[in-house]
């Protein structure tokens, strides 16, 4: 794991990059939540999809809620870049729309719509 450590208008950024799965359950998102914050004190994480277990993307297994409530109470913003095209499941869908107009959690395309939308992020 390769964490990146970003300034952008007063915002402290983290960008991780992985050839591996960093991101499989809720104790290695709180490992990487706290990794982060020990090593460049930031609050607001970028990671790439494929750092991510599929699982996670099937809401009815309940991975994410858990996942997304561990960075909550702990008071991180994650932005996920990558493809979503390929993903059918329409209440999956509506996640990904509901979390995009919000302020905690963005899944977006590229780096740089994941920067932009956490610099916004208050």
């Amino acid at each position: 794991m390769k964490i990146e450590h970003l300034k952008d208008n007063g915002t402290d950024i983290a960008v991780i990059s992985s050839d591996e799965k960093l991101i499989v359950d809720t104790q290695s998102a709180l490992d990487l939540v706290m990794t982060v914050k020990y090593e460049t004190g930031a609050t607001k994480i970028i990671i790439n999809k494929s750092a991510v277990c599929e699982e996670f993307f099937i809401l009815s297994n309940g991975i994410a809620g858990e996942i997304l409530q561990k960075f909550i109470n702990y008071h991180v913003r994650i932005a996920i870049y990558g493809d979503y095209s390929q993903y059918t499941s329409k209440p999956l869908k509506d996640f990904i729309y509901e979390s995009n107009n919000g302020n905690d959690f963005f899944f977006v395309s590229s780096k740089e719509e994941a920067i932009q939308k956490l610099v916004k992020a208050q």
